[in-house]
């Protein structure tokens, strides 16, 4: 099994603990994280759930009592896999270190993987493809034509900047089985530690990448994979969700907004279709992640 290398500490200055100083200054750990190539883990149950895709530790940070939970975690790792360096401190060494009360007991320094192209994303966001006598394992998504390939539901996330909202939304991608979301340029960070949190380490299971231009370009794409491009958005022009479950298309892209401003202009233009849910009790809205959730049952892939 892996060893772990300790390290007791007792000074919150200690510079080698400097991937975990000012975790609630989101300006900074934005644009700090992304650039160094990490993200941070909050708690047993998100650590556990990267570990088990495949993501590496760069270290762990972690209080007395939480030690033998994450001891048995990282130690049933793949034998070949390096040692890693875990800092013991006490709560208040760890409240003073990160700007914030750890009452999980523990955080991880993630190496963050690297995002893949967003035709590879595609490509991969299906269900169950029989390809009789294909033996060539590379791109086999590239032998189906689009009037062939099986059904799929992807998600747009259109600049969330809220990272409790689009943790929330990632959440609801999970559940409802989403085949993979893709965030605009001006989106917040899928990986980002409260993202990550809400999401209850679901990020880790959907496949996921950043769009380098929206929407047109990405409009695109989508389109070229099969894709109706669906909106969500409150618009006099929009259909009603209960309309739209009548005939739905076997390949279908969900986009949704930020609850301020909702879609740009620009998205709903390009769409296929704009979608509205029906509401009463004189509410006009839900937040995105509940809109996002009750789009996704409505527009479930059916099994027939």
């Amino acid at each position: 099994m892996p060893a772990l290398d300790l390290v007791h500490l007792t000074d919150p200055a200690d510079e080698r603990l400097a991937d975990y100083v000012a975790l609630t200054d989101v300006a900074l750990r934005s644009r700090h994280e992304p650039a160094k190539g990490l993200y941070i883990a909050e708690s047993s149950t998100v650590l556990g759930r990267a570990l088990a895709a495949g993501h590496r530790p760069r270290s762990v940070l972690v209080s007395p009592r939480w030690l033998p939970d994450l001891e048995a975690m990282l130690t049933s790792r793949d034998p070949g896999d390096p040692p890693v360096r875990v800092y013991v401190a006490e709560p208040a060494v760890l409240e003073a270190i990160t700007g914030f009360h750890v009452h999980r007991g523990a955080l991880a320094a993630m190496h963050r993987p690297p995002l893949p192209p967003v035709a590879e994303v595609l490509a991969g966001a299906r269900r169950v493809a029989v390809l009789e006598d294909v033996v060539d394992h590379t791109n086999v998504g590239a032998y189906l034509p689009i009037s062939q390939q099986p059904p799929s539901r992807v998600v747009v996330f259109e600049d969330l900047v809220d990272h409790t909202n689009l943790g929330a939304g990632i959440r609801a991608c999970a559940a409802l089985n989403a085949d993979a979301f893709l965030v605009t340029p001006r989106c917040a960070d899928p990986l980002y530690r409260r993202s990550v949190r809400v999401s209850m380490g679901t990020v880790f299971q959907v496949p996921w990448t950043r769009i380098d231009s929206w929407p047109q370009g990405g409009m695109d794409e989508l389109k070229a994979a099969g894709y109706t491009v669906a909106a969500l958005a409150l618009s006099a022009s929009a259909v009603s969700l209960d309309d739209f479950e009548q005939d739905l298309p076997d390949r279908l892209a969900l986009v949704v907004g930020t609850e301020g401003h909702g879609l740009k202009p620009e998205t709903l233009e390009h769409a296929d279709v704009t979608v509205k849910i029906p509401m009463g009790g004189g509410v006009d809205s839900l937040n995105v992640a509940s809109a996002l959730a009750v789009a996704l049952w409505g527009t479930r892939i059916r099994t027939r």
